[in-house]
């Protein structure tokens, strides 16, 4: 973990990259980390499944309910929405809120299980969920607050600005799963400091890099993009690993094993 000082130097003094060796360097790098990123996939629909299904059942039970009654179609809907109550649309918030937050940290605990298998560390199924600690997953409500205030500020904005802060938000995931310590204001500084810097760039590989893990999944029968959509996070992961790097000196030995 690096001062919020230092982040910030290492991204004013960074050199150029090239969006081809990354892009390259995601390949090779995916091809070690595709098993874990499927179970990364598997994890984040088994965890958010039951909130999910929470979420989404009274709504669908009341459509049933109103349709049932002889509404149908927007008057259904317009029933529903009538009829909730403070207490549901309460739930509802809370709800997003929770699976925003859990989404954030499967990924950043995702990021250090990236980093491990680069550097060819032991890796274990329990590292993604490495910031359900107390300590960490409570940080990850006020980062996700920080960030819908950011999105919903760039709406008002006549939507233009969410293309640009799409970018910055992005790397809030990469910054905290590897600076957990810095505060909530440091890590959007950080991440705002590295969008600014690699804005073109991020965005180029982000939209590719997506797009390709659609197409292959979706050629793979559809059931392929379990597989694949791992794949959008490898570019993030380089870009920080060559612009900030880590604390760790890594020194690889005569057979290849990294040693600490």
């Amino acid at each position: 973990m690096k001062d919020i000082n230092t982040l910030l130097n290492k991204i004013s003094n960074s050199k150029d990259l090239d969006f081809g060796t990354i892009f390259s360097n995601s390949f090779e790098l995916f091809k070690k980390t595709w098993l874990q990123g499927f179970l990364f996939v598997l994890i984040s629909i088994l965890v958010m499944l039951p909130l999910i299904l929470a979420l989404y059942l009274p709504f669908i039970g009341m459509m049933i309910a109103q349709s049932e009654d002889g509404y149908s179609g927007s008057s259904a809907i317009s029933q529903f929405f009538t009829g909730m109550s403070i207490l549901y649309i309460i739930f509802v918030i809370i709800a997003i809120f929770a699976l925003s937050a859990i989404s954030f940290a499967l990924e950043a605990g995702f990021f250090r299980v990236i980093k491990k298998l680069d550097y060819n560390e032991p890796t274990k199924t329990s590292d993604i969920f490495y910031f359900f600690k107390a300590k960490y997953f409570s940080k990850t409500f006020i980062i996700m607050l920080a960030s819908f205030g950011i999105s919903i500020l760039a709406l008002m904005l006549c939507y233009f600005p969410i293309f640009y802060v799409m970018v910055p938000l992005s790397f809030l995931n990469v910054i905290f799963a590897f600076n957990p310590e810095l505060t909530t204001g440091e890590i959007v500084k950080a991440s705002f400091k590295l969008g600014n810097k690699k804005w073109l760039l991020t965005f180029g590989l982000l939209f590719v890099s997506g797009l390709l893990a659609e197409i292959v999944g979706l050629l793979m029968c559809g059931i392929g993009i379990l597989f694949t959509v791992a794949f959008v996070y490898h570019p993030t992961y380089l870009i920080y690993k060559d612009v900030i790097g880590f604390d760790e000196e890594h020194v690889i030995d005569e057979i290849g094993n990294t040693v600490e």
